[in-house]
């Protein structure tokens, strides 16, 4: 799985928003692979940050 999808994947099994180290730790995936990850999902659409540093699929 890519790690777009996993961070994506982990965001959705969450019942809050989540702060970027929170989704590394999760998935088991490097800070910096999931702030690049996090990045590219904004643009997408796929993600939201309904507050500061916090991260939600949409």
């Amino acid at each position: 799985m890519e790690t777009k999808e996993k961070v994506l994947e982990t965001l959705k099994n969450s019942d809050k928003p989540l702060k970027g180290g929170e989704i590394a730790e999760i998935s088991g995936i490097e800070k910096k692979a999931v702030d690049k990850a996090i990045k590219q999902l904004k643009t997408e659409g796929l993600i939201e940050s309904p507050r500061r540093c916090f991260y939600a699929a949409r």
